[in-house]
């Protein structure tokens, strides 16, 4: 049971911060898709995003996906964090026995191999909550209009097959690896540089949160992007998807509506990540 904790504690946790952040990733998800294809046109903000959400449906509109948000969460924070305490532990034990200390190569190498093995095992509820939250955007004839992430996992496979629950998986392992590469690094970083000056404990914590928090999501926001926009798309008439691979969607996008798109909704995602930093 003791060893079962850090898998449970992370997952508690991350389906707790989820339930509160969930409007602000609905927003997120709708900035990124927003414009798909052109350059140049109306420039939405969050504030506008969550008014037309508002406006078309209710309030509750912004908690769409919750259930696929809470199954992730169960998924890849309880895998994460169990992942690198294991890690973490079998590190410590290797360089205690070489009569060393565990330092930030082995800190780095937990938190990324642990992040990327989550994420992946945790990419089919993620999918499932991409095309809950992008549901609404298409035309009322074509929404699926999923009543659970149960309904959509299973919408998904019957109509595309298992192999498609994994869609996305690519930019959705990039994604958390820099992530907790950014929160890692920059974290430690920033409390070290903070550690002399005359501010509090607590405020120099608070800081080197939102230190890590923008340099993690500077890091980690274009991949998220594209993973949006992978996890998002379904065949068309013609049997093709729009985008054949992430780095076919890199390109595409850059091309099409510019690199800066790649950022859009920073502000946003800033928010959603530096909690957690």
């Amino acid at each position: 049971m003791r060893a079962a904790l850090p898998f449970l504690n992370g997952g508690l946790a991350g389906m707790v911060a989820t339930t509160a952040i969930q409007p602000i990733d609905m927003v997120k998800v709708r900035l990124q898709l927003a414009g798909e294809g052109a350059r140049t046109g109306p420039k939405p903000n969050p504030v506008t995003i969550a008014r037309d959400i508002i406006a078309a449906g209710k309030f509750r509109d912004l908690y769409t996906g919750l259930s696929a948000g809470l199954l992730r969460q169960a998924v890849y924070t309880t895998a994460r964090m169990g992942f690198f305490d294991t890690f973490m532990n079998a590190f410590s034990a290797r360089t205690t026995a070489a009569g060393k200390k565990v330092g930030f190569a082995e800190r780095a190498a937990a938190g990324l191999s642990a992040g990327g093995l989550a994420a992946m095992i945790g990419n089919p509820a993620d999918l499932a909550l991409i095309r809950m939250q992008s549901d609404g955007l298409k035309p009322l004839a074509e929404r699926k209009n999923y009543k659970s992430v149960i309904d959509a996992l299973t919408s998904i496979v019957r109509a595309e097959g298992v192999a498609r629950l994994w869609a996305g998986a690519a930019p959705t392992v990039v994604r958390a690896m820099a992530l907790n590469f950014g929160q890692l690094a920059f974290f430690s970083e920033a409390k070290a540089r903070l550690k002399g000056t005359s501010l509090p404990p607590t405020t120099q914590v608070l800081t080197a949160s939102a230190v890590a928090g923008f340099f993690a999501s500077a890091m980690s926001l274009p991949f998220d992007f594209v993973k949006t926009r992978l996890q998002k798309q379904v065949r068309g008439a013609d049997g093709k998807m729009q985008y054949k691979s992430m780095i076919d969607c890199f390109r595409t996008v850059a091309k099409e509506e510019g690199v800066l798109r790649f950022y859009r909704g920073f502000a946003t995602y800033y928010v959603r990540i530096a909690p957690h930093a």
